[in-house]
């Protein structure tokens, strides 16, 4: 189980090189735009305007603050993402354009490598404590606002926008939110007959 404050996550430049992104966490450690196995991160997103293209690559975003997007992703219908709506999830290498609805947002992008790994991620909100079980490769839990205590191997409290990352053979995680918080889960596994 690790801990990872958003005051130490990396900030790197967009692959098309029209923004920031703010690096959560990604796998392998120190991998690249075009190397990693998965990852996930955050961006500021300013103006509307065209998505990076990540070939062999699928990608999930959810709006963490703003009024929200659309998405134009070729062949489909548009998508409009709020901060109330659930992660949506689609192809990283098909032409994807989007629309800011009212102003900046700032979204949550995973990650996986199409041939290696799957992803499913979930948008959260808990009053009582609640277990997160690991999943096969990676989980990672990411505080979106209040705070939450960690009941694991090391105990440790999150504030908003830090994340607890549980490895291959983690044992189940308990969370405890101070108040009502909201929360996303990201589970990460391997495509079957690649480990």
């Amino acid at each position: 189980m690790r801990i990872l404050r958003a005051a130490d996550y990396r900030v790197m430049p967009w692959k098309n090189g029209g923004g920031t992104t703010t690096e959560i966490a990604v796998s392998p450690e120190g991998a690249g735009l075009d190397d990693f196995d998965w990852r996930v991160s955050m961006a500021r997103v300013e103006a509307g305007g065209t998505f990076s293209s990540f070939a062999g690559v699928d990608r999930t975003l959810a709006v963490l603050g703003g009024e929200g997007i659309t998405l134009d992703i070729a062949g489909w219908a548009p998508q409009k993402l709020t901060s109330a709506s659930a992660p949506f999830s689609f192809p990283a290498d098909v032409a994807t354009g989007a629309e800011l609805i009212a102003g900046p947002i700032t979204d949550l992008n995973v990650m996986t490598r199409r041939a290696r790994m799957t992803h499913a991620v979930e948008r959260l909100l808990i009053s009582a404590p609640t277990d997160v079980p690991p999943a096969d490769d990676a989980t990672l839990v990411l505080c979106l606002d209040g705070e939450l205590a960690v009941h694991g191997a090391t105990p440790a409290r999150l504030g908003p926008l830090d994340a607890v990352l549980l490895g291959q053979g983690a044992s189940r995680l308990r969370l405890e939110p101070a108040g009502t918080v909201a929360m996303f889960v990201a589970r990460i596994g391997r495509v079957p007959g690649n480990g």
